[in-house]
Parts: C-alpha cells; structure tokens; sequence
C-alpha cells in the first residue's frame, strides 16, 4: 500500500536584494562599481539612490494632484456651463407654451 503524505508548504517573503549597497555576491550589488565594491561607499551610493528615487516619486504624486485638481476644475466649469444650457432650453419652452 502507498500512503500519500502531503508536505506542508511554507510560505516565505524573499526579495532577493539583501541589504542594498553590501556589495555583489550578498544580494546587494549589481547598482555600479562603486556598489558593487560594498562597504561605506556602497552603502552611501544605495542611500542616495534611494533618496533620488524617493523625491522622484514625490514630485510625480505631485504632478498626478495637479493634474487630478484641474481635472475637476475643468469638469465643474462643463457642469455650470451645461446648467445654464438647460436653463436657457427650459426657458424656450416655457415661451413655447406661453404663446400656446
């Protein structure tokens, strides 16, 4: 007879980098030769990319607020516009009846 053992299955989060500016080899490197050398340079070099990237990232937020406020600007602007298009449409048809 065969018995039908299902391993347990675990589940780990691994993204693979380690520590960023450690230097190649330790999951790390691969940023540049200054990154891949590791140590106090490597790490200086990991901490600067990530605050470049971190002010890019603000100033697209920014950028993606800003365009979303005049969006709705644009759209308040159509819908008081359209509003009065239907005042003034309204308006011909109550001299419509009126001349009924």
């Amino acid at each position: 007879t065969f018995t039908f053992v299902r391993p347990s299955i675990q589940w780990s989060i691994y993204n693979g980098l380690g520590e960023l500016g450690k230097g190649a080899g330790k999951g790390g490197g691969g940023g540049g030769s200054v990154r891949e050398a590791g140590g106090a340079f490597g790490r200086r070099q990991a901490a600067e990319e990530e605050r470049y990237f971190k002010q890019k990232e603000k100033e697209q937020m920014e950028a993606l607020r800003k365009h979303h406020s005049e969006e709705i600007d644009h759209h308040k602007k159509e819908i008081e516009r359209l509003r009065k298009e239907i005042c003034r449409h309204e308006g011909k048809i109550r001299r419509l009846k009126h001349d009924d």
